[in-house]
């Protein structure tokens, strides 16, 4: 089959690869009818991520039609199913709490050390996304095997278009839930940093939690354009110091809660977003954390910090004094997929959210390298890339 594999900081390229199979009785494989780049991809293209290996196959917004089952599997072949971007088995203690993105059996064990060692516990097993997650093969190829079919994919129905739903792999519950972080109230102002598709998608949910107002940050035109279609106020981190504006946009309050929908790759000018970004350049550091910095210098006191922006490694110049004086909290996380399938596709179903208007280009599998390279270039104008394996 034809699949988009890494092979080092923006090398990625499409090559024949052996086809998957079923190795588990659990396990499904599908032929993928569409899948996406996220802006999570961006890290492992950027090279920040470690313990990726030559070839591997990238991707982790996808769905399909099921063709192969095993024996214990509940998909039906002919099934349409969105495919959770985190892997989870369903049983385990933290999957009894509903914390799959916490599963403690969906990242083989000969894996585990590698993340237990940076980060104190095993993390779960993610499709696409470096050896540390589980080393599975993505979804941005023609097929892809899917383990614990039976708990984590969920059946579409009839009449819906890939268009509809194919966000609910990863980026539209991630939205979701960091507006959950949030805590949010009726009447509460929320700020979101970062208007990529995460963050639109927590401007989205914010509003359809009952925030009076939403204010969004970035500096790319067209996504800030799309932050107003939905609602948002907007800030253009270029043109306008963001604390003074938010200060005069709350009467000197600051905002209730702030989401950090940007994560290790911020922008910025700020000094020690420059040097956060030259230790990431030259392997010092992994993660330039300008924009939660920022976040919890502008929340108001006794404020909620949400955190849905992926980070990998270490950050140094925490404002701890800040976060302690002010009694934040913040909540974060990979995202507990599973959990919001069902309530999400009914709400796209009764028309509460809409997930087509991020979608702005098209392509081919086989142009994924030009996809990666204009999503990275061109954030003002890609703002989300479906590829369609098979055209």
């Amino acid at each position: 089959m034809r699949a988009l594999t890494w092979h080092g900081k923006h090398d990625v390229r499409v090559d024949t690869v052996p086809d998957p199979e079923i190795v588990n009785p659990r396990d499904a494989v599908i032929k993928i009818t569409s899948t996406a780049i996220c802006g999570s991809d961006l890290h492992l293209y950027d090279g920040v991520i470690p313990t990726m290996q030559s070839g591997d196959i990238l991707g982790h917004e996808f769905m399909g039609e099921v063709v192969e089952t095993g024996k214990d599997s509940t998909l039906k072949k002919g099934d349409r199913v969105v495919i959770p971007f985190t892997i989870a088995c369903g049983s385990c203690y933290f999957c009894g709490k509903q914390q799959y993105s916490g599963c403690d059996n969906s990242n083989p064990v000969e894996k585990q050390d590698i993340s237990e060692a940076l980060y104190g516990h095993a993390m779960c097993g993610i499709f696409g996304y470096s050896h540390m997650t589980g080393g599975y093969s993505g979804g941005q190829a023609e097929y892809a095997r899917i383990p614990f079919s039976d708990f984590g994919p969920i059946v579409i129905p009839d009449g819906m278009s890939d268009d509809k739903v194919l966000f609910l792999s990863d980026i539209l519950p991630t939205g979701w839930m960091g507006a959950e972080n949030a805590e949010i109230e009726d009447g509460d102002i929320v700020a979101v940093w970062g208007c990529g598709p995460v963050g639109l998608f927590a401007v989205q949910s914010a509003l359809a939690m009952g925030a009076e107002r939403v204010i969004a940050i970035d500096h790319h035109a067209g996504r800030l354009e799309l932050a107003r279609k939905l609602g948002a106020e907007v800030i253009d981190f270029e043109q306008t110091d963001i604390r003074e504006a938010l200060m005069e946009m709350t009467g000197g309050i600051g905002p209730d809660a702030v989401i950090d929908a940007v994560g290790m790759e911020a922008h910025g000018f700020a000094i020690d977003n420059m040097i956060d970004t030259v230790k990431q350049t030259v392997g010092m550091g992994a993660d330039r954390a300008a924009a939660l910095k920022q976040a919890i210098m502008c929340v108001r006191k006794g404020g909620r910090v949400s955190m849905p922006g992926v980070y990998g490694g270490m950050t140094d110049k925490w404002p701890l004094g800040a976060f302690m004086e002010k009694g934040l909290q913040l909540r974060t996380g990979q995202t507990h997929v599973q959990k919001y399938l069902k309530p999400l596709l009914q709400k796209i179903q009764d028309g509460e959210l809409d997930t087509t208007f991020l979608i702005s280009h098209r392509l081919p599998l086989e142009q994924a390298p030009e996809g990666y390279k204009n999503f990275k270039e061109k954030q003002s104008e890609w703002t989300k890339v479906v590829l369609k394996p098979g055209t």
